[in-house]
């Protein structure tokens, strides 16, 4: 007798979220775009969400969550502009990062602590048998808990203001949509007399949306946002949007020190060698949207002192 086996493959747990993913992703026949890319930016912010949730709870682990996704960010950013550039995108490579981000986020959560292992079933009770008397045990003094760090650390409140310092120059006529650029803040943040943010921390932005002056649209405009905050190299993802930029010339003395609310007239006369006001044809609009006047590009040069208002708490 001959016996036909029908073949099967077990799939790898990997595999199987892979295929979930790709049954999910836009159909394999049709052409990748940037509004696909853009989920997987939306993907990334929701994972840094679930990051800043765990932060509470295992700030070991949210931080090394958040590398991971410091990477994941910028391969999004890769396919976008490969998407860009070359008008395709391979879906596996799309399927991957994807797979990859939604891992994160399933990390964060706790969801891998899930056990899938059944209860054991009850055993029969076996007969009791009289317990030998016990002499009675000495209590040792308890030692005092330890405070937990969430609650030492405070948190930076929606609607506060900092004054950050650009290391980069920025320009509507040269800058890309996503582009990734650095600044460092200009004083001490200090919130109940604690310093929460201290002056030289690092604050990512990210170029939102940019208009270049051209014959038919002849004002230059380009928005700006910034999506994280580094202190003592620790990273926490923000929401900031900028509402002032202060054009100025060198560093002088030590950094000073602004409580919260401080204007920036405040500190700026202590920080820069020579104050010129506000960034000469630099209108600033709703959203953080940077116009330059009639005909020329945005052009904000490497030491402009921008004020950033945070959108919504950022818990430390």
């Amino acid at each position: 007798m001959i016996r036909v086996f029908s073949p099967v493959t077990r799939i790898a747990p990997a595999a199987v979220l892979v295929l979930a993913f790709a049954a999910s992703s836009p159909a394999q026949s049709g052409r990748l775009t940037q509004a696909d890319v853009q989920k997987l930016q939306d993907s990334v912010y929701l994972a840094e969400r679930d990051i800043s949730t765990l932060r509470a709870r295992d700030s070991a682990r949210a931080s090394s969550l958040q590398t991971e996704l410091d990477d994941l960010s910028d391969e999004v950013i890769y396919l976008r502009v490969k998407l860009r550039k070359e008008r395709t995108l391979a879906q596996s490579e799309y399927n991957d990062v994807q797979a990859r981000i939604e891992d994160v986020r399933s990390r964060a959560r706790g969801d891998d602590r899930v056990s899938a292992a059944p209860a054991p079933a009850p055993s029969a009770p076996a007969p009791r048998v009289p317990d030998p008397p016990v002499a009675p045990a000495v209590q040792s003094p308890r030692a005092p808990e330890r405070p937990r760090a969430s609650a030492t650390r405070g948190e930076i409140p929606a609607n506060t203001e900092l004054d950050v310092r650009l290391s980069n120059i920025l320009n509507s006529g040269t800058a890309q949509v996503e582009d990734r650029f650095e600044a460092t803040t200009a004083a001490d943040l200090i919130i109940d007399g604690r310093t929460l943010v201290p002056a030289g921390s690092i604050m990512r932005g990210v170029v939102s949306s940019v208009q270049a002056a051209g014959r038919l649209k002849r004002k230059a405009e380009m928005t700006v946002t910034f999506d994280q905050l580094t202190i003592n190299g620790r990273s926490y993802p923000i929401r900031g949007t900028v509402t002032q930029a202060i054009e100025g010339e060198g560093v002088k003395g030590d950094l000073p020190k602004a409580g919260i609310g401080a204007g920036v007239g405040a500190i700026i006369g202590g920080i820069l060698g020579g104050v010129k006001g506000a960034a000469a044809g630099i209108l600033i609009g709703g959203g953080g949207t940077i116009a330059a006047t009639e005909g020329k590009e945005v052009e904000l040069p490497q030491g402009t002192v921008l004020r950033v208002r945070i959108e919504s708490p950022v818990p430390l």
